[in-house]
């Protein structure tokens, strides 16, 4: 029953907007429910019908994932209630993409609807305080433009070694070992979220791929390499990215979108060999509800928010020196990187299901830490620090659990580990 003319409900007139590169998206809509009319423009049609009824907790965000082939696109829609004119509305932000970028986009999901979520999170306070919403909805721009950066410099699935330090005659060829070992390490503490930051970008590149090499082929497709000729912007939700300086070498960290991101942050900068790192999970959770209210831009960062990375994982350290004994160019070093990374992935299943039995999956509080890292070999606190991010990505809210409180300090979590 769609209208061929124009929409007889009101609508705002398109606003076409520039990205550098291909851009994969077709269109980004803001559509409410109108009592009198319904939804009259075909997209808004298929986002908000059936949703007049909708009885959902205040504040919560449904999201809906449609594929229609007749039309050949796909839609991701943000259902949600919000204010327009003193009336509660059902209003739905989607973003449109071709069909044919169904495989290229499912990997990068999670990252664009919570980018969206706190678009919409910003905006329900706009219209609380009737501002005009156009103006936030021109935050879709940055998320168009991390696909369009996606689509030609993301990290392939299917990495070799050959492109990385690990395929070095030495440990010491690319950089000194004490360099590697902290940042491998660091990088596996923060659940593999890194920024690498540097002047050239071969050298921040070949650091991106060597710490991918410690990822999924899932977290790989959403991590980027930096690109030469122009430099990209600090993009939150990615787990690797590569991020050049600009002309006098210096590079300007955005401490708001680094809390926003849902890990801690390891930071690498690669001219000068230092490895810093964002406090951890539960700390880096509390910050975010504490710091960042979505309304306001206040609040004050400097580089004190991250730490240097004090724990360095033992392990590693013995997986360094092995893997560079073994001969380069060939497929040992590949496979003694798979091995080491399964054991790693067991022993966070492990730690689990230890932590599982001993609190009944979670109705008793957790108190055997010091027996936890006795029986698991995990005594050092860089070791307990990686298996803990580690199995955090699988059961998140994990660290808050063991822990207790969620604001400890990172010298107060030092005080807690020596003391159990």
């Amino acid at each position: 029953n769609m209208s061929s003319g124009p929409p007889q409900s009101p609508t705002v007139a398109k606003t076409e907007v520039t990205v550098e590169g291909e851009c994969p998206i077709f269109a980004a809509t803001f559509a409410y429910w109108d009592n009198i009319l319904g939804p009259r423009v075909s997209m808004a049609n298929h986002t908000l019908n059936g949703e007049i009824l909708r009885s959902t907790e205040c504040g919560a965000v449904d999201v809906k994932f449609f594929v229609l082939a007749e039309k050949g696109v796909i839609i991701i829609s943000l259902i949600f209630d919000g204010e327009l004119k003193g009336d509660k509305n059902t209003c739905a932000l989607s973003i449109i993409l071709p069909q044919t970028e169904l495989a290229f986009y499912l990997p990068l999901h999670t990252v664009c609807v919570d980018r969206l979520k706190h678009i919409i999170r910003k905006g329900r306070i706009w219209m609380q305080k009737g501002y005009n919403i156009i103006s936030v909805l021109s935050e879709i721009v940055p998320i168009m433009e991390l696909l369009s950066s996606m689509k030609t410099h993301s990290v392939q699935e299917d990495l070799d070694i050959k492109d990385t330090i690990l395929n070095d005659d030495d440990i010491g060829d690319s950089y000194h070992e004490d360099f590697l070992h902290k940042a491998v390490s660091s990088h596996l503490q923060t659940c593999g979220c890194s920024m690498v930051v540097g002047s050239n970008p071969d050298k921040v590149n070949k650091v991106v791929l060597t710490l991918c090499l410690f990822l999924t082929p899932a977290e790989r497709k959403c991590s980027r390499f930096c690109k030469a000729d122009s430099t990209f912007k600090y993009d939150t939700g990615l787990f690797v990215q590569g991020l050049l300086k600009d002309s006098v070498g210096s590079f300007v960290l955005p401490f708001r979108q680094v809390l926003y991101s849902p890990y801690p942050t390891t930071h690498i900068d690669v001219d000068i060999n230092t490895v810093k790192q964002m406090p951890p999970c539960y700390e880096h959770t509390h910050i975010q509800r504490q710091d960042i209210a979505p309304d306001t831009d206040t609040g004050i960062h400097t580089d004190e928010s991250f730490t240097p990375d004090l724990n360095v994982f033992q392990d590693l350290i013995l997986f360094c020196s092995q893997v560079f004994m073994l001969k380069p160019g060939l497929n040992l070093r590949s496979t003694y990187l798979a091995q080491f990374l399964l054991i790693l992935h067991r022993k966070a299943i492990t730690l689990l299901k230890y932590i599982e039995d001993e609190t009944q999956k979670g109705k008793k509080p957790f108190r055997t830490l010091r027996s936890l890292k006795t029986d698991l070999d995990l005594m050092v606190e860089g070791d307990l620090n990686i298996i803990m991010a580690l199995a955090e990505k699988q059961r998140a809210g994990l660290h808050s659990f063991v822990f207790g409180k969620q604001f400890y300090t990172s010298v107060q979590e030092r005080d807690v580990l020596m003391s159990f």
